[in-house]
């Protein structure tokens, strides 16, 4: 995994999580509380996950087959779909089942020091994980929100560990006012709402991410900035003279494939053709590195073809760009 990537946030949360898993299932055996039996297998449910992110980003650096042409770069989106699965399931679900259990039969908590002591050590310690995902992030955000950094990365990694994170500490804020509550008001079942008030977290961080992680397996296009890149960068105004449309698409989070249609002159010899196309592809991956997969076609403009507009049969399955070839 490139450190693009985020290995050193994942390695960060994984141990932060495995600790704290730990923890909380003792606090649960000697407490009996809904609210840190919940925590424990949330913070369970995300070590899994950045395993699972781990392992995919191993799996995505395998070398192309001529079964897999363009490489296996979107294992690392798969495995980011797994983790919102995991979230949904048992995280969320659990969690639900548990707050309504407890609910419905409150029991009275025991050893109350254990819960909030376990739980004052989980905040601190997902802090420094969450810090160290702050930072890694920070590096590729630029000067996008953290709300843009989200929707439009395309390396899943940071933003699922930057809101597994979140939703860990939102987690053990709400267990800490449930157990409090329920120590205050000597009402168990405040436990068992603090549970429930987990499950909801933990499913919408899910759904959040699920929705995010399936625009990416679909296949996005290049953002602004290196689409004008690559656009830029292909014209080079005498042999090459325009593009006349232009595709891209990430097969990976740091490989981007392009599909172009330029336009050249007329009397261009099939020599120079070849040659400018070999200097467009140059000059591209060398604005844009990720542009690893690159596919130029020539053709001439016509003007009373740019007149048409856009032809809806041009691309099967979706809307067309403008083809001005003839």
């Amino acid at each position: 995994m490139s450190a693009s990537g985020g290995t050193k946030a994942i390695v960060a949360a994984l141990a932060a999580n495995l600790a704290i898993a730990v923890a909380k299932f003792v606090a649960f055996l000697f407490s009996g509380s809904s609210s840190m039996l919940a925590e424990s297998v949330h913070s369970l449910a995300d070590s899994g996950n950045q395993g699972l992110l781990l392992v995919g980003g191993k799996r995505a650096q395998r070398q192309a087959t001529p079964q897999h042409p363009f490489g296996y770069g979107r294992e690392r989106y798969i495995y980011a779909f797994l983790v919102s699965i995991v979230l949904f399931s048992v995280g969320g679900m659990f969690a639900l089942y548990e707050g309504y259990e407890k609910i419905k039969h409150p029991h009275e908590l025991t050893h109350w020091y254990w819960p909030v002591g376990v739980l004052v050590f989980a905040i601190i310690a997902e802090c420094f994980s969450f810090r160290t995902a702050i930072k890694e992030s920070n590096v590729l955000r630029g000067n996008r929100s953290w709300k843009e950094f989200v929707r439009h990365s395309k390396a899943p990694e940071l933003p699922v560990v930057l809101l597994e994170d979140l939703g860990a500490l939102v987690g053990l804020i709400l267990a800490l006012g449930g157990v409090g509550m329920a120590l205050a008001t000597g009402e168990s079942v405040w436990d068992g709402i603090g549970t429930l008030c987990i499950g909801v977290l933990l499913i919408l961080i899910a759904l959040v991410l699920a929705v995010e992680t399936k625009s990416l397996l679909l296949g996005e296009a290049a953002g602004p900035e290196e689409t004008r890149k690559i656009e830029a960068a292909a014209v080079d105004g005498d042999t090459v003279t325009r593009i006349i449309h232009m595709r891209t698409l990430h097969i990976g989070p740091e490989e981007l494939l392009v599909a172009a249609k330029i336009a050249v002159r007329h009397d261009d010899t099939a020599t120079q053709i070849a040659t400018a196309i070999d200097a467009a592809e140059s000059r591209i991956r060398e604005a844009v590195p990720i542009a690893r997969v690159i596919y130029l076609e020539p053709d001439i403009y016509s003007e009373a073809e740019a007149a048409k507009g856009p032809d809806p049969q041009a691309t099967p399955g979706g809307p067309a760009q403008p083809d001005t070839a003839h």
